[in-house]
């Protein structure tokens, strides 16, 4: 289920809200009862690998071989 932010004009806070996709955007602010409640375009969350080796310990099939290791000719 997505999170959505919301600021309220009232109270001046930034509220995250669980709702699913189809719900209709709040209308009130459920800290001070403000009417001025308005849900916020927010940038996302990227994804971010840490690490050595994503790609090369997840991904590659068992008999691939690894970067810096000696294949077999």
């Amino acid at each position: 289920m997505p999170t959505y932010e919301y600021h309220c004009g009232g109270c001046h806070k930034t509220i995250e809200i669980f709702q699913p996709m189809t719900a209709r955007p709040e209308k009130v602010c459920p800290e001070c009862g403000s009417s001025d409640f308005k849900r916020i375009v927010s940038g996302g969350v990227g994804v971010i690998f840490h690490g050595s080796g994503f790609y090369c310990t997840d991904y590659k099939g068992k008999n691939a071989s690894t970067p810096g290791s000696s294949a077999s000719k």
